[in-house]
């Protein structure tokens, strides 16, 4: 699928390198915090096959990574676009014992082969991108066919691309359903 997109704009605040990210990684590895990525892997995770191939886009330290991982049933994979959180992430799954592929790159350019992986995950991350198109595009090029997509974002901007048909509550997150009901089917996401 080929998307043309003009860069979208954000707020600039400090990069996610260095200090800033080793701050961030602390506050988001508290007990409270991993115990609620041990849920949310469960949950993400349930009633995909053994051997199944995940990517976490947008990993930042990679704590939800790390503990799909700890099932010790799947391939994993993490990608962030920040050197510092890459070091962080694969620091903490060798110190951990577990094998995660963490690897730095942009959402924009995943550089994986097509059709590679059973469930990909995106979590606080998407009103990031500066190409929400072309980032779907290519979670979507990288996506198996029969595949899940789990988007999830709480942000103005994302529930902006929330297709209309499927509005909820407006105090709950925005999962673009969507693209994850197309995904699911093997279609293409729909245009935004």
């Amino acid at each position: 699928m080929q998307t043309t997109e003009t860069r979208r704009w954000r707020l600039k605040g400090p990069e996610m390198e260095g200090p800033i990210a080793r701050w961030y990684a602390r506050v988001r590895g508290s007990k409270s915090q991993l115990e609620g990525y041990r849920n949310q892997a469960a949950q993400l995770t349930a009633g995909l096959a053994d051997g199944a191939r995940v990517l976490e886009v947008a990993a930042g330290p990679g704590y939800l990574s790390i503990e799909m991982a700890r099932l010790r049933r799947f391939d994993v994979t993490a990608l962030d676009i920040s050197h510092t959180f890459v070091e962080i992430g694969s620091d903490s799954a060798r110190q951990q014992g577990v094998s995660v592929d963490f690897q730095q790159g942009d959402v924009a350019k995943i550089p994986f082969e097509a059709d590679s992986f059973d469930l990909i995950v995106c979590q606080a991350a998407f009103k990031n991108f500066t190409l929400p198109r072309t980032a779907l595009a290519e979670m979507h090029r990288v996506l198996r066919t029969g595949g899940t997509a789990a988007i999830q974002d709480m942000s103005q901007p994302a529930e902006r691309l929330h297709d209309e048909g499927d509005a909820g509550e407006a105090s709950q997150p925005r999962v673009l359903p969507a693209s994850v009901r197309a995904s699911r089917r093997g279609e293409s996401f729909p245009d935004m």
